[in-house]
């Protein structure tokens, strides 16, 4: 392949101590980090931690997320059984740790770091320099490499205030950030400026922007298909519905709870706990 830079893959174990302090409690020995196919050039890397896209070719590797900066070594020695080039961008879908917390190792080797202008203020508050994105979009860009359209457009405030799709157009693979998840209910950060309307609103935008045949990415989780997130936003809806008339008659969130308005799909998803307390703040409940 061209544009090879082994010296990445040297470098990364020299910057793993750099590393978040935040995780030093938190135990990766044994995170074994799994690559899968999905279509055309599109891959993705299960680890621990959001779901980390590539599309690899001639050109190099197009990444989207980095999980954990302890991962980074094991990250990049994934990538290379896959393309041995250049990794030429890495674009953040959103600001959580997770997705972002290799951004440091992978600016210090000189890779490009892609996000929306609302993710790279927030990491600004919390990260180092290196850490940060260098190109920041408020709208839609589109890279062009490896034959593939790389489509890249941000959505309304919904899991955060700086979530962006990534549509691998020629692949018809979509990566959807935790915006849509198979693990558990929506989360909605309202500190970093999630929203239940947003939530809805992004959701419609990835149910009109795929195809029947398109293969959705998840921030948590295995490749889905439109149905199964129109499936996801129909829950949300009904939920959204239970929960409304409740609010609007002045219950408490002890007694929402105790409805259970999401009994019908916790065995599917877990906890709903954290998603209905977003759920019935948005919609003007007063914890």
């Amino acid at each position: 392949m061209s544009r090879a830079r082994p010296d990445i893959y040297l470098l990364a174990s020299l910057l793993l101590a750099t590393g978040q302090s935040a995780l030093a409690q938190q135990d990766f020995s044994n995170v074994e980090i799994i690559p899968h196919h999905v279509a055309g050039s599109v891959y993705y890397l299960e680890g621990s931690g959001g779901n980390i896209g590539l599309s690899v070719g001639e050109d190099g590797v197009v990444m989207i997320d980095d999980q954990y900066a302890p991962l980074t070594e094991r990250i990049l020695a994934a990538i290379r059984g896959l393309n041995d080039g250049e990794i030429r961008f890495v674009i953040n879908t959103h600001v959580h740790g997770d997705h972002t917390g290799g951004n440091e190792n992978l600016g210090k080797l000189g890779i490009l770091i892609l996000a929306r202008d609302e993710v790279r203020v927030r990491l600004e508050a919390q990260s180092p320099k290196d850490a940060l994105p260098v190109l920041t979009y408020s709208d839609a860009i589109t890279i062009h490499l490896n034959g593939e359209e790389v489509f890249a457009f941000p959505v309304p405030p919904a899991h955060t205030d700086g979530d962006t799709f990534i549509h691998f157009v020629d692949s018809d693979v979509i990566h959807a950030g935790d915006v849509f998840r198979t693990t558990a209910f929506p989360v909605i950060d309202t500190n970093n400026g999630g929203t239940l309307d947003g939530t809805l609103q992004a959701l419609g935008l990835l149910i009109g922007t795929a195809g029947p045949d398109t293969i959705i990415l998840p921030g948590h989780g295995a490749p889905s298909t439109r149905m199964e997130v129109m499936a996801f936003r129909d829950m949300i809806l009904d939920i959204k519905g239970r929960v409304e008339p409740m609010v609007a008659a002045g219950r408490s969130y002890d007694d929402v709870a105790a409805a259970n308005p999401s009994a019908a799909y916790n065995d599917q998803y877990g906890n709903p706990d954290r998603f209905l307390r977003a759920v019935y703040t948005e919609l003007g409940g007063e914890l």
